[in-house]
Protein backbone atom coordinates (compact mmCIF):
# COMPACT_ATOMS: atom_id res chain seq x y z
CA UNK A 1 0.00 0.00 0.00
CA UNK A 2 1.16 3.57 -0.73
CA UNK A 3 2.39 5.94 2.25
CA UNK A 4 1.81 9.18 0.63
CA UNK A 5 -0.42 11.26 -1.23
CA UNK A 6 0.39 13.99 -3.30
CA UNK A 7 -0.70 17.07 -1.57
CA UNK A 8 -3.26 19.33 -2.83
CA UNK A 9 -1.67 22.98 -4.28
CA UNK A 10 -1.17 25.43 -1.37
CA UNK A 11 -3.93 27.86 -0.75
CA UNK A 12 -3.46 31.81 0.33
CA UNK A 13 -4.95 31.65 3.80
CA UNK A 14 -2.77 33.39 5.89
CA UNK A 15 -0.64 35.24 3.24
CA UNK A 16 1.07 38.92 4.32
CA UNK A 17 0.14 40.06 1.33
CA UNK A 18 -4.07 40.80 0.67
CA UNK A 19 -4.86 40.19 -3.44
CA UNK A 20 -7.26 42.47 -4.68
CA UNK A 21 -10.51 40.53 -4.47
CA UNK A 22 -13.97 40.65 -5.34
CA UNK A 23 -15.12 42.86 -3.20
CA UNK A 24 -12.07 44.92 -2.79
CA UNK A 25 -12.52 45.99 -6.28
CA UNK A 26 -16.16 47.11 -6.47
CA UNK A 27 -14.89 49.17 -3.38
CA UNK A 28 -12.13 50.79 -5.40
CA UNK A 29 -13.72 51.33 -8.18
CA UNK A 30 -17.19 51.85 -7.19
CA UNK A 31 -16.20 55.99 -7.36
CA UNK A 32 -16.21 55.68 -11.25
CA UNK A 33 -18.65 52.87 -11.50
CA UNK A 34 -16.09 51.06 -14.05
CA UNK A 35 -17.43 47.80 -15.83
CA UNK A 36 -14.94 45.89 -13.48
CA UNK A 37 -17.00 46.67 -10.40
CA UNK A 38 -19.69 45.68 -12.32
CA UNK A 39 -18.66 42.55 -13.09
CA UNK A 40 -17.12 41.84 -9.83
CA UNK A 41 -20.52 43.21 -8.10
CA UNK A 42 -22.94 40.86 -10.08
CA UNK A 43 -20.26 37.71 -9.78
CA UNK A 44 -20.88 38.57 -5.59
CA UNK A 45 -24.68 38.94 -6.13
CA UNK A 46 -24.95 35.66 -7.95
CA UNK A 47 -23.45 33.93 -5.27
CA UNK A 48 -25.44 35.30 -2.77
CA UNK A 49 -28.98 35.66 -3.88
CA UNK A 50 -30.42 33.11 -2.03
CA UNK A 51 -29.85 34.74 1.34
CA UNK A 52 -31.44 37.42 0.33
CA UNK A 53 -35.16 35.72 -0.78
CA UNK A 54 -34.89 33.88 2.24
CA UNK A 55 -34.61 37.64 3.77
CA UNK A 56 -37.58 39.22 1.97
CA UNK A 57 -39.81 35.71 2.27
CA UNK A 58 -39.04 36.33 6.46
CA UNK A 59 -40.47 39.32 6.83
CA UNK A 60 -43.87 38.15 5.32
CA UNK A 61 -43.71 39.12 1.84
CA UNK A 62 -45.60 36.53 -0.56
CA UNK A 63 -43.85 34.22 -2.84
CA UNK A 64 -43.96 36.43 -6.38
CA UNK A 65 -43.47 39.81 -3.85
CA UNK A 66 -40.60 38.44 -3.09
CA UNK A 67 -39.55 37.15 -6.48
CA UNK A 68 -40.01 40.47 -8.01
CA UNK A 69 -38.50 42.69 -4.63
CA UNK A 70 -35.44 40.40 -4.93
CA UNK A 71 -35.14 40.98 -8.80
CA UNK A 72 -35.83 44.39 -9.28
CA UNK A 73 -33.30 45.23 -6.15
CA UNK A 74 -30.94 43.37 -8.63
CA UNK A 75 -31.99 45.12 -11.25
CA UNK A 76 -31.35 48.79 -9.77
CA UNK A 77 -27.75 47.64 -7.60
CA UNK A 78 -26.37 46.46 -10.99
CA UNK A 79 -27.70 49.67 -13.11
CA UNK A 80 -25.54 52.14 -14.39
CA UNK A 81 -24.76 54.67 -11.92
CA UNK A 82 -26.00 52.74 -8.90
CA UNK A 83 -22.50 51.99 -7.69
CA UNK A 84 -21.82 56.05 -7.04
CA UNK A 85 -25.11 56.53 -5.00
CA UNK A 86 -25.02 53.82 -2.53
CA UNK A 87 -21.61 52.69 -2.28
CA UNK A 88 -19.57 52.64 1.21
CA UNK A 89 -16.16 53.33 1.86
CA UNK A 90 -15.44 49.93 3.63
CA UNK A 91 -16.75 47.09 5.55
CA UNK A 92 -18.09 43.67 4.19
CA UNK A 93 -19.94 42.61 1.11
CA UNK A 94 -22.45 40.70 3.63
CA UNK A 95 -23.64 44.18 5.46
CA UNK A 96 -24.24 45.95 2.28
CA UNK A 97 -26.05 43.81 0.73
CA UNK A 98 -28.19 43.47 3.47
CA UNK A 99 -27.86 47.52 4.14
CA UNK A 100 -28.88 47.63 0.19
CA UNK A 101 -31.61 45.55 0.15
CA UNK A 102 -33.51 47.44 3.05
CA UNK A 103 -33.23 50.88 1.38
CA UNK A 104 -34.42 49.09 -1.16
CA UNK A 105 -37.12 47.55 0.26
CA UNK A 106 -38.03 50.65 2.20
CA UNK A 107 -38.49 52.81 -1.23
CA UNK A 108 -40.98 49.75 -2.25
CA UNK A 109 -43.10 49.49 1.01
CA UNK A 110 -46.18 48.36 -0.68
CA UNK A 111 -45.00 44.98 -2.31
CA UNK A 112 -48.36 45.10 -4.69
CA UNK A 113 -46.67 47.74 -6.97
CA UNK A 114 -43.67 45.40 -7.23
CA UNK A 115 -43.05 44.77 -10.55
CA UNK A 116 -39.83 42.96 -12.53
CA UNK A 117 -37.33 46.08 -13.33
CA UNK A 118 -35.11 45.22 -15.83
CA UNK A 119 -35.20 47.98 -18.86
CA UNK A 120 -33.17 45.69 -20.99
CA UNK A 121 -30.31 45.12 -18.57
CA UNK A 122 -29.02 41.96 -17.84
CA UNK A 123 -29.83 41.41 -14.37
CA UNK A 124 -28.74 38.14 -11.71
CA UNK A 125 -30.34 35.35 -12.71
CA UNK A 126 -31.93 32.84 -10.26
CA UNK A 127 -34.56 29.21 -10.11
CA UNK A 128 -37.66 30.92 -8.53
CA UNK A 129 -38.88 27.48 -7.79
CA UNK A 130 -35.76 26.10 -6.54
CA UNK A 131 -35.74 29.17 -4.39
CA UNK A 132 -39.93 28.46 -3.19
CA UNK A 133 -38.63 25.18 -2.63
CA UNK A 134 -35.33 25.85 -0.60
CA UNK A 135 -37.55 28.35 1.42
CA UNK A 136 -40.00 26.05 2.45
CA UNK A 137 -37.28 23.59 4.15
CA UNK A 138 -36.36 26.54 6.65
CA UNK A 139 -37.39 25.69 10.46
CA UNK A 140 -40.56 27.10 11.33
CA UNK A 141 -39.67 29.15 14.22
CA UNK A 142 -39.28 32.74 15.25
CA UNK A 143 -35.37 33.63 13.47
CA UNK A 144 -35.52 37.19 12.84
CA UNK A 145 -35.10 37.75 9.45
CA UNK A 146 -32.15 39.32 9.86
CA UNK A 147 -30.98 35.77 11.77
CA UNK A 148 -32.04 33.93 9.10
CA UNK A 149 -30.04 36.26 6.44
CA UNK A 150 -26.99 35.76 8.51
CA UNK A 151 -27.35 31.75 8.89
CA UNK A 152 -28.26 31.56 5.35
CA UNK A 153 -25.42 34.14 4.14
CA UNK A 154 -23.28 31.72 6.06
CA UNK A 155 -24.12 28.02 4.74
CA UNK A 156 -23.79 29.30 1.01
CA UNK A 157 -20.49 29.96 1.66
CA UNK A 158 -19.57 26.85 3.10
CA UNK A 159 -22.03 25.21 0.47
CA UNK A 160 -19.53 26.93 -2.20
CA UNK A 161 -16.60 26.48 -0.80
CA UNK A 162 -17.15 22.39 -0.16
CA UNK A 163 -18.15 21.94 -4.00
CA UNK A 164 -15.08 24.04 -5.03
CA UNK A 165 -13.13 21.37 -2.80
CA UNK A 166 -14.60 18.97 -4.73
CA UNK A 167 -14.02 19.82 -8.15
CA UNK A 168 -10.42 20.32 -7.25
CA UNK A 169 -10.39 16.55 -5.74
CA UNK A 170 -12.09 15.70 -8.71
CA UNK A 171 -10.02 17.88 -11.52
CA UNK A 172 -6.75 15.56 -9.93
CA UNK A 173 -8.71 12.26 -10.17
CA UNK A 174 -9.31 12.17 -6.34
CA UNK A 175 -13.11 12.42 -6.46
CA UNK A 176 -13.10 8.91 -5.15
CA UNK A 177 -10.90 10.10 -2.26
CA UNK A 178 -12.95 13.40 -1.27
CA UNK A 179 -16.66 10.91 -1.38
CA UNK A 180 -14.97 8.88 1.22
CA UNK A 181 -13.44 11.60 3.45
CA UNK A 182 -15.59 14.43 2.87
CA UNK A 183 -17.69 13.58 5.90
CA UNK A 184 -14.38 14.24 8.40
CA UNK A 185 -14.74 17.97 7.33
CA UNK A 186 -17.12 18.12 10.73
CA UNK A 187 -14.79 16.42 12.77
CA UNK A 188 -12.47 13.26 12.68
CA UNK A 189 -13.64 9.35 12.65
CA UNK A 190 -11.74 6.38 14.28
CA UNK A 191 -9.52 4.22 13.27
CA UNK A 192 -12.18 1.52 11.99
CA UNK A 193 -13.90 4.58 9.68
CA UNK A 194 -9.95 5.09 8.50
CA UNK A 195 -9.13 1.36 8.28
CA UNK A 196 -12.36 0.62 5.54
CA UNK A 197 -11.33 3.67 3.73
CA UNK A 198 -7.54 2.62 3.41
CA UNK A 199 -8.92 -0.92 2.55
CA UNK A 200 -11.47 -0.12 -0.08
CA UNK A 201 -9.34 2.30 -2.36
CA UNK A 202 -5.72 0.08 -1.82
CA UNK A 203 -3.98 2.50 1.04
CA UNK A 204 -2.43 2.33 4.03
CA UNK A 205 -4.14 3.76 6.79
CA UNK A 206 -1.61 6.43 7.83
CA UNK A 207 -2.05 7.47 4.29
CA UNK A 208 -5.88 7.96 4.53
CA UNK A 209 -5.53 9.58 8.18
CA UNK A 210 -3.21 11.95 6.19
CA UNK A 211 -5.50 12.79 3.09
CA UNK A 212 -7.95 13.37 5.96
CA UNK A 213 -5.99 15.94 7.39
CA UNK A 214 -5.02 17.21 4.06
CA UNK A 215 -8.70 18.02 3.29
CA UNK A 216 -9.77 19.76 6.70
CA UNK A 217 -7.05 21.70 5.93
CA UNK A 218 -7.49 22.81 2.66
CA UNK A 219 -11.15 23.04 3.82
CA UNK A 220 -10.18 26.02 5.74
CA UNK A 221 -7.82 27.80 3.47
CA UNK A 222 -10.88 27.58 0.88
CA UNK A 223 -13.20 29.17 3.72
CA UNK A 224 -10.44 32.01 4.58
CA UNK A 225 -9.86 33.04 0.38
CA UNK A 226 -14.02 33.22 -0.03
CA UNK A 227 -14.49 35.26 2.98
CA UNK A 228 -11.53 37.37 2.10
CA UNK A 229 -13.58 38.07 -1.59
CA UNK A 230 -16.11 39.84 0.28
CA UNK A 231 -14.30 42.13 2.73
CA UNK A 232 -12.28 45.34 2.33
CA UNK A 233 -9.14 44.41 3.95
CA UNK A 234 -7.16 41.73 5.53
CA UNK A 235 -7.82 42.50 8.89
CA UNK A 236 -11.88 41.11 8.48
CA UNK A 237 -11.16 38.16 7.46
CA UNK A 238 -10.57 36.56 10.75
CA UNK A 239 -13.75 38.26 12.53
CA UNK A 240 -15.70 37.09 9.47
CA UNK A 241 -15.26 33.86 9.51
CA UNK A 242 -16.12 34.11 13.85
CA UNK A 243 -19.16 35.60 12.27
CA UNK A 244 -19.94 32.75 9.50
CA UNK A 245 -19.44 29.95 12.61
CA UNK A 246 -21.42 31.75 14.93
CA UNK A 247 -23.93 31.90 12.53
CA UNK A 248 -23.92 28.57 11.29
CA UNK A 249 -24.89 27.34 14.96
CA UNK A 250 -28.17 29.31 15.36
Amino acid sequence: MRDDLDPLPAGTAGRADFTTTCWSAVLRAGANDSPEAQVALARLCRTYWYPLYAYVRRQGRSEPDAQDLVQGFFAQLLGRGSLVRVMPKGGRFRSYLLGALNYYLADRRDAAHAKKRGGGQETVSFDAMTAEERYRLEPADARSPERLFSRRWALTVLDTVLARLERDYRAQGKGVLFDRLQACLLGDHGHGTFGAVALELGLSEGAVKMAALRLRQRYRELIHELIAETVSGPEEVGEEVRFLLAAVSQ
